[in-house]
């Protein structure tokens, strides 16, 4: 399969959403649109490549998601869940890890629970590295699923009021997020406890692109939104687990709090989910968290094929 574009992704990293042009995210989106209806059966454009997920922390649904992306254009994939099973707890560095793992695939997904780790690693491999979530840093796949989203349900980005709720300190999709978000025509709404505010980096990498309004109250801006995208506060990210009490449940999504928000809002979750969005709301128009599992595989086929050389 064939897509003519000037834009160069073969043997490209995938680190930053910092590191990609709106033009380059548009003509993601696009071939993400082209991989739906062979999403839905399958292909050999990745025959005889294999992918090698690296995950030093817990995932289930971005692991799977890309395992499922590449087995579904024909590929294999390898790779360990858990930093425990693998040579690291020997001792092993993160360099020499990748050194070796190269050897084995032709890309690597790799989740990290330390900063800056995906670009470290992609300094030491030879082959394309994307990263898969690095700590409180970025997660750039996950905000190209989201992009992705919100285009195939409401028909556009530009021009729509957009509130990212919940953990904008720890939470790395919501960095990405916002980086993306600067490259388009939107308004944005940080909703968090003070606690948990947007990272002084995001907001000033974004300031003189993006139309931002900090809010800790989500009550005032719901009714002008027309996404919501929730996130869970990550107990995990706390040290004093005090300052985690301070705002757990800071936030909860429901029916009531729905009344006043506008028949064609979404509302989005990188997921897992904890209480922020009441189970009462999944039956709901609004809900699209379970539908951007999907756009996840659909999203990273794309990426697959497009650093694979697959789309040439």
């Amino acid at each position: 399969m064939c897509w003519v574009s000037h834009l160069e992704f073969k043997g490209r990293d995938i680190i930053s959403i910092k590191d990609f042009t709106r033009e380059e995210i548009d003509y993601i989106l696009k071939i993400a649109g082209a991989m739906e209806p062979i999403a839905k059966t399958t292909s050999n454009m990745l025959r005889g490549k294999i992918l090698a997920t690296l995950f030093f922390e817990p995932s289930t649904r971005t692991r799977l998601s890309f395992e499922a992306a590449m087995h579904k254009l024909g590929g294999d994939a390898i790779g360990f869940a858990e930093a425990e099973i693998a040579s690291v707890k020997k001792g092993e560095s993160l360099a020499d890890t990748m050194r070796v793992v190269e050897n084995y695939a032709d890309v690597i997904a790799v989740r990290h629970p330390l900063e800056g780790a995906a670009r470290l690693a992609a300094e030491f491999a030879r082959i394309p590295v994307i990263n898969a979530g690095s700590g409180a840093e970025e997660h750039p796949t996950q905000a190209l699923l989201d992009l992705y989203t919100i285009l195939k349900e409401s028909g556009k980005i530009d021009g729509l009021n957009i509130a990212l709720v919940g953990d904008l300190r720890y939470g790395r999709t919501v960095h990405s997020l916002a980086y993306a978000f600067s490259l388009y025509d939107v308004k944005l709404y940080f909703v968090s406890p003070e606690l948990l505010r947007m990272r002084r980096e995001v907001l000033e990498a974004i300031k003189e692109k993006a139309k931002v309004v900090e809010k800790t109250g989500l009550e005032e801006v719901l009714p002008k939104l027309d996404v919501l995208y929730v996130t869970r506060i990550q107990k995990e990210r706390f040290a004093d687990m005090a300052e985690y009490a301070k705002v757990k449940g800071a936030y909860k999504i429901d029916l009531e709090l729905l009344k006043n928000a506008k028949q064609d809002l979404i509302i989005m979750h990188p997921l897992p989910r904890v209480d922020e969005i009441s189970s009462e709301v999944d039956a709901t128009p609004h809900a699209r968290y379970f539908q951007q599992v999907w756009n996840g595989i659909v999203m990273r086929m794309a990426l697959l094929a497009l650093i694979l050389g697959a789309t040439e």
